[in-house]
């Protein structure tokens, strides 16, 4: 999704740019265009960013990310399972950090007892979209038969 977005602001960019230039004139549209031009970069870094900061599982440790966006670390003791099943209202409840951005979620780790957070937020889920949900059940279910369901 975060490649479409990027694919329109290059589409958009384009155009502005030849509009801008019609109606207010060059020094306008060199505005214009560093500032697209700077979405653009960022869009880029961004999508290079979820190769770069993957989802792991590591030295007793959950860490989600959505690339550079945000990140969770979350203690192995914390994972109380993962849902077998979930809805748009259970995905937007406050104790709940969506990192799938634009996408539906393909996991959601429920966590038992739940994390704080900054200024005093408790979360108690984690949903995301993975590359390959069946491998992370896999690994989530290997640490303990409490985490399996």
């Amino acid at each position: 999704m975060i490649g479409v977005l990027l694919g329109i602001a290059i589409v958009e960019m384009l155009v502005v740019h030849l509009v801008v230039v019609v109606w207010l004139g060059w020094w306008a549209a060199l505005v214009a265009g560093v500032l697209d031009a700077s979405l653009v970069i960022a869009l880029i870094g961004l999508i290079r960013s979820f190769r770069r900061l993957p989802v792991t599982l590591a030295d007793g440790a959950l860490t989600m990310r959505a690339g550079s966006l945000r990140s969770v670390t979350i203690p192995v003791a914390n994972i109380a399972g993962l849902r077998a099943t979930w809805d748009a209202a259970a995905i937007k409840q406050r104790g709940v950090l969506n990192l799938a951005l634009a996408s539906w979620p393909s996991v959601v780790v429920d966590l038992d007892p739940p994390i704080e957070l900054r200024r005093g937020r408790k979360l108690y889920a984690v949903a995301h979209k993975l590359d390959d949900p069946v491998a992370f059940h896999a690994a989530i279910a290997a640490l303990s038969p409490r985490h399996g369901h």
